[in-house]
Formats: structure tokens, sequence, C-alpha cells
């Protein structure tokens, strides 16, 4: 009779750590997409040099964006690439502003903003015109969702600093229904 009860708990399925039968842990719920792009503007090896020698670095400038009215700057530095493209991607996602767009295509009036030694310049432009920008400036342009603008560098050519120039233009731009609300008067007046 002992004999009997012994058999019977070692023919039990024992539940094992990776059975093929049962099916695995799946309710993990999945991040949702995000519908930003981002596109990396500058990627530099720094240098420290210190007492045992050089300690290499890179250093990463992304910019993200949805192309329907947001956009963000950010940067990264890490001993690789790829990690310091990472941290310059969630910085950006992080510093993300909303872009006032007349038409959803260009900007409500000219602008020049000055960033360090970098001045840039933004007009709005006529329809079909396309972005006429060069560099870090375009990038963000893009990014943003502007179609029609028309740009200028002035002063120095450092792309971080194109770039934060132009977010800051972009940050800055005045909707008409502001100014309207400032003027105490319509927009159709302002127009």
């Amino acid at each position: 009779m002992n004999e009997e009860n012994k058999k019977t708990v070692n023919t039990e399925a024992k539940p094992r750590k990776f059975d093929k039968k049962r099916p695995r842990n799946n309710t993990r719920i999945a991040k949702p997409k995000s519908d930003l792009e981002d596109k990396v503007i500058e990627i530099r090896r720094v240098t420290k040099v210190v007492k045992g020698g050089r300690q290499m670095k890179f250093a990463a400038t992304v910019v993200v964006g949805n192309k329907k009215g947001n956009v963000g700057l950010g940067t990264g530095k890490a001993k690789e690439m790829p990690d310091a493209v990472k941290k310059a991607t969630e910085a950006a996602k992080k510093n993300l502003i909303k872009v006032e767009l007349i038409d959803n295509r260009t900007i409500s009036h000219e602008i020049i903003v000055k960033e360090g030694a970098c001045r840039v310049m933004l007009k709005p432009a006529k329809e079909g015109t396309g972005i006429k920008a060069g560099g870090a400036v375009r990038d963000v342009l893009e990014l943003a969702g502007v179609k029609d603008v028309l740009s200028k560098s002035l002063g120095s050519s450092t792309k971080i600093n194109a770039a934060r120039a132009t977010l800051r233009a972009l940050a800055s731009q005045k909707s008409p229904s502001h100014v309207a609300y400032l003027r105490d008067k319509t927009v159709e007046e302002i127009r």
C-alpha cells in the first residue's frame, strides 16, 4: 500500500520551468510606438586629458520631431557612440516644444535669433517654396513640420548653435491669435 502511494506521487508531472507545452508569460504590455522621428545632427569624438592619459568619449546631438509641430533638441555623451545617440534622443524627447504654424506649412513672421556666435534668420515663404536652409537648420525645420521657409545662417557655422538658434526662433514665434489678443483686436483686423 505504501509503495503504491509513493509511485503515484513520483509519477505526477512536476511543473518544469521551460515546458514547451505551457505558453510563456506574454502578458507584458508593449510600449506604444512613438510618432517621433529622430535625426543625428552631429557626432564628435571628444577627449579629456587626465594624469593617466587621454579619455575618449563620443558627444552626439540629435533632433526629434513628428513633422506636425513638435520638435526637440538633445545632446548626450558616452564612451560608446550608440549610447551617446540614445542619451541624446532621450534628452531631445524631454525638451519638446510646440511650434505654431500658419496653414500647417510656414512660420508667422520673420525673426533673427543669436545663439553663441551663430545667428539664424528665418522668414515665412509662399506656398511651394520649400525649405531654403542648410545643415542643422534644415534638419530642425523639417522635423518641426515647416514646409515653406527661407533662412540664412549668419556668423559661426557651429551645428549645435545653429540648431539651438533655430529651435529658439521657432519657440518665440507669435501666432496671429496671440498678437490679436495682445492688441485687443480680432485676427481679421491684424491680417
